[in-house]
């Protein structure tokens, strides 16, 4: 069975349980996977239902399905995601987005939990994604290496603006309208689980990343290569200092826990203002 089957069959299955089609895919980092609690009309589907599916094991990630209407727009909730880090391919971490792209879902919302790499940022702060930096893409780990399908898009599709500009520049809109600082800057994605050493982390900044984490990257550039369009948000939940103190991950899901309201209130206004 080829991928485009496979697609298909993760689609059929859902599209039982289906009540509508969404049209905007959501995709929760570590500790924001309750914004799907918010859900009118939730119809919850296991990941484990779903072929294709994996099994998030990381703490913070749900592994479920859940689709209705937020800021009524009708969407489909990826409440946690695979991480390479745990040993899926990207073909296998970035499945769920071909699927959200078969489902209807022509916008893709990704958010995540990130290290600021910037001193004057603080935890808790927000971060539209205006770039990003995909280290292991670049040394060969990249989702769309191997036969390309056209039918889900073209062999080289471009990466320079990926993240939707008419989405910016709303989100920009409703983070002023509800006094929410928003950030802006380049993410950078590393494979994990590790978090980075010291060089690394001054590399990085050297590079001109703004923020780094292990997910987000591979998941836009399958966005993209379907032609969705992409808003990406990072929740800085730590300050990934060079000099400062180390990362844990039991910091990111609370800093996520303190940020939820502000978070779900800024996707919740950019979904209401769609159009």
């Amino acid at each position: 069975m080829d991928v485009y089957d496979r697609i298909e069959q993760a689609r059929a299955r859902i599209a039982e349980r289906l009540t509508l089609t969404p049209r905007v895919g959501l995709i929760l980092g570590s500790g924001l996977g309750a914004l799907a609690d918010a859900l009118e009309q939730a119809v919850v589907v296991p990941y484990r239902d779903i072929p294709g599916f994996q099994q998030p094991k990381v703490a913070g990630h749900r592994g479920e399905l859940a689709m209705g209407r937020l800021g009524g727009q009708p969407v489909a909730v990826l409440r946690g995601r695979f991480h390479f880090y745990e040993g899926y391919t990207m073909q296998e971490v970035t499945f769920p987005v071909r699927v959200l792209r078969a489902l209807g879902c022509d916008t893709l919302i990704v958010t995540n939990a990130a290290g600021g790499l910037r001193p004057d940022w603080q935890v808790g702060d927000m971060m539209r994604i205006s770039d990003q930096i995909f280290l292991p893409g670049m040394a060969g780990h990249h989702p769309l290496i191997g036969p390309n399908d056209e039918r889900l898009g073209p062999r080289f599709p471009a990466m320079v603006g990926a993240f939707d500009d008419e989405l910016a520049a709303l989100a920009r809109v409703v983070a002023a309208e509800q006094g929410t600082p928003l950030r802006e800057g380049v993410y950078c994605m590393v494979a994990g689980p590790s978090f980075e050493s010291a060089a690394e982390l001054r590399l990085l900044r050297a590079l001109g990343a703004d923020a780094v984490g292990m997910s987000t990257a591979p998941e836009v550039i399958v966005a993209r290569h379907g032609g969705m369009r992409v808003l990406g948000l990072s929740l800085i939940t730590n300050l990934a200092l060079p000099d400062g103190p180390p990362a844990n991950h039991e910091e990111v899901l609370a800093a996520g826990e303190q940020a939820r309201p502000r978070f779900a209130a800024l996707i919740q206004g950019v979904l209401a203002r769609m159009t």
